[in-house]
């Protein structure tokens, strides 16, 4: 199997679990709202729903070494067959979304939540396995524009059916079809085996020397967690919100819809600009810097509530994003060579942790605030400062564990 085949096959799956099982939510809820199904406060309990089902799915990954040492009477799972049957229930589930059934809906986007941080943690950690395998782990990075994409493709599609009138029912049924289709495309190459219970990501080999060192890891790692917690926290309420923050600021503009889309091209280009990095260098710098970027991209949009300042702000925001991911999952790879699906799925958990708060806290503010502005806003500046902590506790642990030539991954 060749290494590009490898790296699209994860792009392809993480635009169907994260584009469009995750993302497809914020585009269509303008169209909700028009449609009348939904109101503000509902929809942020209904976005939490689903971080919180990313959460579970991710401490699902992180625990799942204990848990199939307790199973042992069941046969342990591949890592493929996981991803494959995250990839089918993201299908059902985004289809499901279609059924006039607002009871349900909480359910359908919780188990969305939990179906693509599966494929998510086994798409990364099979995928990067495979890569290094083959002397190719820089191609990870063309593998995390795949969320990207399918927030593009999602984005523009949604502002299609805006311009045709179209109800967000039918929305909901194209983007299932569309991740039916993606399913199939990449179901062939999911098929060599990665097993679960005491093997790295993808049933990579690991080096005694390597585990070792990450005995001496344990802290780096927890602080790794937290930080990257406060990039869930950080983004979520643009990401979530975006398209209804610009509707506020900027009543009918007729480039209020091309934002969303406009976010998803800078996470391709990011993604694809952090293959040009080498493997080898100081990733929490990189991982600083990008945290800083995407604060700065969320302050262009208050300073400049316009045309220019959302259009800026959407692409900075956008430029980091999976870089962020790439980065930090070369990172656990480092620090704990020996389970890294496992710490995947721990930094997944924190990142779900950081989401889940982002909702509720705008919902919260907003009934608090004397105008959706002033809510939105005060909601925007906590965020920036979030992602501002997040890049300080980079520098800081950049300063406080330098790391060895010899303890970089090649």
């Amino acid at each position: 199997m060749g290494r590009w085949a490898i790296a699209v096959a994860g792009l392809l799956s993480l635009a169907t679990a994260m584009g469009i099982g995750r993302f497809a939510f914020t585009p269509l809820l303008p169209m909700m709202l028009s449609d009348g199904v939904i109101d503000l406060p509902s929809a942020s309990w209904l976005a939490s729903a689903n971080y919180f089902g990313y959460l579970v799915g991710a401490l699902l990954c992180t625990f799942q070494p204990w848990i199939w040492k307790r199973l042992g009477f069941l046969p342990p799972l591949e890592a493929t067959a996981l991803l494959r049957g995250g990839l089918v229930a993201t299908t059902l589930l985004t289809l499901g979304m279609a059924a006039q059934l607002p009871a349900a809906w909480p359910l359908l986007r919780f188990s969305a939540g939990v179906a693509s941080a599966l494929v998510f943690v086994y798409t990364s950690g099979w995928c990067m396995a495979q890569l290094a395998r083959l002397n190719a782990p820089a191609l990870g990075g063309v593998m995390y524009a795949g969320p990207g994409a399918g927030i593009a493709i999602s984005g523009l599609l949604a502002s299609g059916m805006v311009a045709l009138q179209w109800k967000a029912a039918t929305g909901w049924l194209i983007f299932g079809v569309l991740a039916a289709v993606l399913t199939v495309l990449v179901w062939p190459i999911f098929r060599e085996p990665g097993r679960l219970p005491g093997a790295s990501a993808g049933g990579v080999a690991v080096d005694p020397a390597a585990s070792s060192r990450a005995a001496a890891g344990r802290p780096q790692m927890l602080l790794l967690a937290l930080a990257y917690g406060l990039a869930g926290f950080g983004y979520i309420i643009t990401a979530t919100f975006l398209p209804v923050i610009a509707r506020q600021a900027m009543p009918g503009s007729a480039w209020i819809d091309f934002f969303w889309p406009l976010f998803g091209l800078g996470v391709v280009c990011g993604a694809l600009l952090a293959t040009r990095i080498p493997v080898t260098g100081e990733r929490r710098y990189l991982l600083a810097g990008a945290y800083a970027i995407q604060s700065l991209g969320i302050g262009a949009s208050l300073v400049s509530p316009s045309l220019t300042g959302f259009a800026l702000g959407s692409l900075l925001l956008g430029l980091p994003f999976t870089a962020i991911t790439f980065f930090a999952m070369q990172e656990v790879r480092r620090l704990r060579p020996a389970a890294v699906a496992s710490h995947m799925g721990l930094l997944t958990a924190m990142y779900g942790i950081g989401q889940i708060a982002g909702p509720p806290l705008v919902a919260w503010l907003l009934l608090r605030s004397r105008s959706l502005s002033e809510g939105f806003t005060l909601s925007l500046e906590i965020a920036a400062g979030a992602l501002l902590a997040g890049a300080l506790m980079y520098l800081w642990m950049a300063r406080a564990y330098p790391v060895l030539a010899q303890q970089n991954l090649r």
